[in-house]
Parts: C-alpha cells; sequence; structure tokens
C-alpha cells in the first residue's frame, strides 16, 4: 500500500475540481428555502436536496462509515444531510459536529490568512518573499523537472506571495513529484502532512522536521522544480506560507488562525491536534483496498491526537461540517459573519477572485483549466464566483459567490478515486438545482 495513495494527489480529477456546472444554474436559486436538518439513521431525507441525500444514504448507509452533506443559502443555517457512523461497527452517529480530517481543505483557510495580511498592508501580493524570508534570493531551479537535482539553472524571476497562493512558485511536492526531488524532499524531512501512526507497509517517507522555520530554510536549499509563475503545479506552497505569516505577524501560525479566523468566525471544533476531550467525536479513516475498508487512522490512536511536527497549512487540519460551514458563510459575507468582522471584503473579494499569473493556465491539473485564487480553484465564464478545493479524505467544500450557495461533503477514505464521491457530488447537487429551478 504505497504512500502515494493517501495524499492529495488521490484527490480525483474526476472530482469537484473538475466540474463546477453545477453552479450555472442561475442567480435566481439564492432565495429559494431550505428544508430542515437531518440525522436520520435509517435513510437521511431532505425536501430541497433530494438527490444529494440519496448519495447520502449510497454511500454512508454501509458503503462507506458515513457521510455529511452541508447545504446552505446566504447566512442561513445549513441543512445537514447524514448518514451512518462514526467508525464502522460504532453505534455513535455521524453528523454536523463530528470531526474530518479535512486535508487539503486547509489551503483556502491558509490563504484567507495571507489576504487579511495583505489587506492590512504587511504583505504585497506581489512582493518577492526573499523580502520575508531571505534565504530564497537566489533560488536555483531544476533544469529538467525531476530530474537531477544538481543540474540547475538561476530562477529567471522571483517567487512572491501570489505564486505561493496560487501553486505558481516553482515548489514541489513528495506526493506529486518524482526521482530524486521526491527523495531529497523526504530525507531533509520536508514532509508536510501525516495520514497514520500505524507502520503501513510502503509508507516509508521519512519524519517531518520539527518547526515550520526548519521546513522553509530545508525548501530553500533545494532547487525549484519549475520557474516561478509559468506553471501550475500543486506543492507545498500554502505550507511555507505558514512560515511566511508567522514571520509577518509575530506571532506562531496555529495561533495566528486561531486567534484571527477560528475564534471570530465561532470555528470551535477546528484544530492541528484534536484535544482529548473531543476524541470521541473524531472519525475514523480507512485506506480501501479491494473494495474493503481498512482502518487506518481509528480515533482512539489517530495521529491527530498527538501535536504535528509543525502545523501543516496545506493539509494538517480536523474540523467539523458546522465549523468548515462557518468558514464558507464567512467569505459568502465578504468577510463577516454574524455581525462580527472577521476580515476586509476586499480581501475576501480579491482572494476568491483568478490570480493565477496571465501567462499560466491549469487545463490538465487538478484544476482543470479553472482558475486558482488565494489556495482555493475559482470558476471562470459561466462558473465565475465559485472558489474551493477539497481533501484527500473524501471532503470538499465549495462557495459561488454569485448564487450565496455553500456546498460542502465530509466522509473518510483514502485514495478519493477509490469511489467516485467526488464527482458524484456535484452531480447530485446540479440536479436539485436543476429541480429547484424548475
Amino acid at each position: 500500500m504505497a504512500y502515494r495513495e493517501f495524499e492529495d494527489i488521490a484527490f480525483s480529477r474526476r472530482s469537484l475540481l473538475r466540474g463546477g456546472a453545477w453552479l450555472g444554474a442561475g442567480a435566481a436559486l439564492a432565495g429559494l428555502p431550505m428544508g430542515a436538518a437531518v440525522f436520520a439513521q435509517d435513510g437521511a431525507t431532505s425536501a430541497s436536496w433530494t438527490n444529494v441525500a440519496a448519495m447520502v444514504n449510497k454511500y454512508g448507509g454501509g458503503t462507506l462509515a458515513n457521510m455529511v452533506a452541508a447545504m446552505g443559502w446566504g447566512q442561513q443555517s445549513p441543512e445537514i444531510i447524514a448518514r451512518g457512523t462514526l467508525a464502522v461497527g460504532q453505534a455513535a452517529p455521524a453528523g454536523i459536529d463530528s470531526l474530518y480530517r479535512i486535508y487539503s481543505m486547509t489551503k483556502p483557510i491558509t490563504g484567507m490568512a495571507v489576504m487579511m495580511l495583505i489587506d492590512q498592508g504587511k504583505l504585497g501580493l506581489d512582493q518577492p518573499l526573499a523580502e520575508i524570508l531571505p534565504a530564497y534570493a537566489k533560488m536555483q531551479v531544476q533544469r529538467t523537472p525531476d530530474g537531477s537535482i544538481t543540474d540547475t539553472v538561476p530562477a529567471e524571476r522571483p517567487i512572491t506571495i501570489r505564486h505561493l497562493l496560487t501553486h505558481t512558485a516553482g515548489l514541489g511536492y513528495n506526493v506529486v513529484q518524482k526521482g530524486a526531488i521526491k527523495t531529497a524532499y523526504e530525507d531533509r524531512g520536508l514532509i508536510a502532512g501525516q495520514v497514520s501512526r500505524l507502520p503501513i507497509p510502503g509508507f516509508g517517507r521519512g519524519k517531518p522536521v520539527e518547526s515550520l522555520e526548519a521546513f522553509a530554510d530545508g525548501l530553500a536549499a533545494l532547487p525549484l522544480v519549475y520557474q516561478p509563475g509559468t506553471k501550475w503545479s500543486y506543492s507545498v506552497s500554502l505550507d511555507l506560507l505558514g512560515r511566511v505569516i508567522e514571520v509577518v505577524s509575530g506571532t506562531p501560525f496555529d495561533e495566528f488562525l486561531a486567534a484571527n479566523i477560528f475564534k471570530p468566525c465561532g470555528m470551535t471544533s477546528t484544530w492541528f491536534q484534536v484535544p482529548e476531550s473531543e476524541i470521541g467525536r473524531l472519525t475514523a479513516n480507512y485506506g480501501v483496498m479491494g473494495g474493503a475498508l481498512l482502518p487506518i487512522d481509528p480515533a482512539n490512536a489517530s495521529i491527530y491526537t498527538q501535536a504535528p511536527a509543525f502545523p501543516f497549512g496545506g493539509a494538517g487540519l480536523v474540523s467539523s461540517p458546522r465549523d468548515y460551514d462557518r468558514f464558507l458563510r464567512m467569505l459568502l459575507g465578504y468577510g463577516t459573519i454574524d455581525g462580527t468582522r472577521v476580515m476586509g471584503e476586499l480581501a475576501v473579494r480579491v482572494g476568491t477572485s483568478n490570480l493565477l499569473p496571465e501567462t499560466v493556465g491549469t487545463a490538465g491539473t487538478m484544476a482543470d483549466g479553472a482558475g486558482f485564487g488565494a489556495g482555493g480553484r475559482v470558476g471562470l465564464g459561466a462558473q465565475a464566483g465559485t472558489y474551493g478545493w477539497g481533501g484527500a479524505a473524501g471532503t470538499v467544500a465549495y462557495v459561488s459567490m454569485k448564487l450565496g450557495l455553500r456546498a460542502s461533503l465530509y466522509t473518510q477514505y483514502m485514495p478519493s478515486e477509490a469511489f467516485p464521491v467526488h464527482g458524484a457530488f456535484p452531480t447530485a447537487v446540479l440536479a436539485d438545482l436543476a429541480a429547484m429551478q424548475g
């Protein structure tokens, strides 16, 4: 069971990242009423989201341990459609306050933290990274991507904050790269994620360095895979931004998120480490082999119950459907939720817009022809106004600023393409939106 099967690269290209057409039903839908929250374990139902409910019943009713969908309009409370239990064989039902490893859904949160600092004048969107982290002043680039790490050429331009937000900095990812650069990342502990404490065969990817500072310094000592600003390539750039945030703010990255996003948003169940008192709400994560679910991170022995090597800004958070929906509500409120101003309106508008360098496209990548904003995919053309991203263990979350719609899905299994969940969700939402419009 190779580690590559259990990380962000496993996020299916058949997923919502590739879809987005479900958001094209028209702005008139924004005022439609919601159904009531549902937690029935013998069959979830919904007056508004019948196709989503059918999907939740299909997968949460036995194929997977559980599935929870959170659907909402504007600033209204979400409708929760849930089925299944926290773990196979357990009695405790999954629901709005269950805890899920959201993996790369951490990236939009980190991206919005950066936008807050830009809005405050402490960072510039096109500011060179080297002005904050001098070790990045004279970067080298592999002459051949994923080739030799000693055959390099100088970077043609500096890495900027924009590049880091949009995966165009040229940085690598040990779950994406191959060859010597992948080995160097793993040997030097430049590993920005975690899956399990269990000794799963084939996991051997090294031990992460023990601080964001060491992570940033280690990355600077290795060559880039691509010239900055020339190619969209999924990377550790949002993790590196965690170090940028703490240097610029003077506050440890995890504390910055807690004080500036989680607390004002009312996100009381989002952490890099699950407190001992909350382990009873944590779902189990499963590896899928031959269609069977094998527990790779059970709640009572979860790697998320211990402190991570450092706070992974790209894939490190555990959250609940209630909490992440509040983050989405804040975005739909252009920085405001329940009367509290969390971030500036302009920061939200810019962060959810297409920030890609003009010469860079995403065709054929995980973003599949879309734009990219502050850590999340941005819809273009008919999909304009959409923003969001997904996680490696079956979670996905998006907003449509145009429709005033929030949509998110939660379950736990790896690799994500083992079941067509990420593709089935947008299809179900699209069908429900079409029915509402009719």
